[in-house]
């Protein structure tokens, strides 16, 4: 339980023992990246020995440079459910003994490096402290995201009551590896306009599905269509570091999508589907057939109307350009920012140490307000403020002025001008799904795609995950939502690839969001949409908190800052199937004890 998708366990594989003095270097990991049936120890650290009447080969691996191999701890240093970082010499580790028995993974998260001996470790998996991802500690697999790449592996052995672990450099150094994939068995001329799947956006959903149905064995054509002009890229980082450029932004390179068959057409805009004859029409003219269609083309800005729309200084941020651009702009000048969405705050965050002066215009008088609430959004105020931005209400404006292609000024009611040398539009989103109007795919009031529990929509063979989707929500009895994360979007494109192959698996995730301002994390579980109260834990104006969103008698979310693993914790609890009631965070909050993580140990357990 608490993964995305319920995995079969790990076959277990008992091995002779291999002793170093023999020589006998053995290659530890298949092409799968599981234990290998020819490794010298057992892969899960059993504390018995292997039998003697194993006849098993052992295949000798004749580069034994390319390992380490070191005694790391005593094999009583570790109580059942504990992690420890350890060092083998040429990189780090983590030791993991759960039930009796010893494994060693990687110690980072690959998704944004975090140290996994800060997360949570149950029921056969350890959770990323920073945004959730879990990891498999058998076989190092990806089982809820973020993230699009698993774990190493690594041997472990008792010997004379030492923990032994042997790992491949390689693998120590990368803390990463990618799950094999199957090739396009097809001879594909690349203009033929007709793809046995055909999928619209590069976002996270997008590129998952593409991987996913390649992991899965699908061995015919792929084609992923973006407007964008660069390879898939990591757009949350967008707003928190506007001077990052495409390439440091990267998910995937265009290697690696030629060297799996994924292909990758850039600058395509889709402008009409026709489910009837199961065509895509973009904007160059392009016509492509399909026989699989996933629909991830995520959001698009809520535009503003001003005087002056011509101007080449107000940005919607949406690529890397753009925030270069807003960057640079920026640099000793002044930028407003239009909008307190998370994206809004985040670039008027990023702009506080760089611009002369930052003004943020408003729509509600607290920011986030109705996200995490008034109390944690005037917390959160104060930060901003503390850092020289300034704060106005939208209804304050009296006019945004451009003259000469470009904006110049925000005039405001009152008679004061806020100077704009660069203006970000960060007002929040709406669906990019105008093209589909005329398509035959229902759609709700508000432009949303509804899909069922296998991303299917109301048209046969067109799937849809990600921003632009409404889908079914176990947690609130299936009530169609929209949760506009970027991991969500990860497991929409994973389902909608297993929904395609007739291999549909039940999504178990709970929502996870973070943001970051000013070197200070945000990080957020659950969905929390209709909450009725709000229970603190914590020190609001120190930004040391966690805060419990209840609907009725039940924690439907959480948000902490510096209270880590305290969300991750929540979010295996609620994974698990398992409800936290509010009059326990109540007890708890009476007693003082702020982030309990004994408390939700035990509270997951039952």
């Amino acid at each position: 339980m608490g993964g995305c998708f319920s995995k079969p366990k790990p076959v277990e594989v008992k091995v002779e023992l291999s002793l170093l003095e023999k020589e006998k270097e053995v290659d530890g990991l298949s092409p799968n990246g599981k234990a290998s049936p020819f490794v010298d120890s057992r892969p899960n650290g059993a504390l018995g020995h292997g039998s003697d009447d194993d006849s098993t080969p052992l295949a000798v691996y004749h580069k034994p440079r390319d390992y380490v191999e070191a005694s790391v701890c005593h094999v009583k240093d570790l109580e059942n459910g504990q992690m420890r970082e350890v060092d083998l010499g040429s990189g780090r580790a983590l030791l993991i003994k759960e039930h009796g028995e010893f494994s060693a993974i990687a110690h980072k998260c690959p998704h944004y490096g975090a140290p996994l001996v800060k997360g949570v470790l149950s029921k056969g998996h350890v959770r990323c402290p920073w945004h959730g991802a879990c990891f498999n500690i058998a076989t190092g697999d990806l089982e809820d995201f973020p993230g699009l790449d698993s774990l190493p592996i690594f041997q472990v052995r008792v010997e004379k009551d030492k923990v032994i672990i042997r790992a491949n450099k390689q693998a120590l150094q990368s803390q990463k590896r990618s799950k094999p994939m199957a090739r396009c068995s097809a001879v594909i001329n690349s203009n033929t306009g007709f793809s046995h799947v055909l999928i619209i956006g590069s976002g996270p959903a997008a590129l998952v599905c593409a991987e996913t149905l390649r992991q899965e064995g699908f061995t015919d054509r792929i084609v992923m269509c973006t407007m964008d002009r660069h390879p898939p890229y990591d757009r949350p980082k967008l707003s928190k570091s506007l001077e990052s450029t495409a390439e440091q932004l990267r998910l995937r390179s265009v290697e690696f999508l030629q060297d799996h068959d994924i292909e990758l057409l850039t600058e395509k805009e889709a402008v009409a589907i026709d489910v009837k004859t199961r065509s895509v029409i973009f904007e160059d003219g392009l016509r492509m057939e399909y026989k699989k269609l996933f629909i991830a083309t995520g959001s698009k800005p809520k535009t503003m109307i001003y005087k002056g729309q011509d101007v080449e200084n107000v940005f919607h941020l949406r690529t890397p350009d753009d925030a270069n651009s807003i960057a640079r702009l920026a640099n000793n000048k002044n930028a407003v920012i239009v909008g307190t969405s998370f994206v809004g705050m985040e670039v008027a965050a990023a702009l506080s140490d760089k611009a002369h002066s930052v003004s943020v215009i408003g729509i509600e008088t607290v920011p986030f307000k109705h996200a995490l609430g008034e109390k944690v959004g005037k917390a959160i105020m104060k930060l901003f403020e503390v850092n020289r931005v300034k704060f106005y209400m939208l209804n304050e404006v009296s006019e945004m002025v451009g003259q000469h292609g470009q904006l110049k000024e925000v005039a405001l009611k009152s008679g004061k001008v806020l100077r704009a040398d660069v203006c970000v539009i960060g007002a929040g989103s709406i669906p990019a799904t105008g093209f589909l109007k005329q398509g035959g795919i229902h759609m709700d009031s508000r432009g949303f795609i509804t899909v069922n529990k296998m991303m299917q929509t109301s048209a046969d063979g067109v799937y849809a995950g990600g921003d632009v989707v409404v889908f079914p929500f176990p947690p609130r009895n299936n009530k169609k939502v929209n949760i506009p994360h970027w991991q969500m979007a990860h497991v929409h494109g994973r389902a909608a690839a297993l929904s395609m192959m007739g291999r549909a698996a039940e999504i178990k995730t709970v929502p996870y969001f973070w943001s970051a301002m000013f070197g200070k994390t945000i990080r957020y579980a659950g969905y929390g949409e209709g909450f009725d109260d709000v229970i603190i834990q914590g020190d609001l104006d120190e930004l040391r908190f966690v805060a419990f969103y209840t609907r009725s008698e039940e924690v439907v979310a959480v948000a902490s800052m510096n209270y880590d693993p305290i969300v991750s914790r929540v979010a295996e609890v609620l994974g698990s199937g398992k409800t936290i009631k509010k009059r326990d965070v109540e007890m708890l909050t009476r007693l003082g004890k702020t982030g309990d993580i004994a408390w939700l140990i035990d509270k997951g357990s039952q």
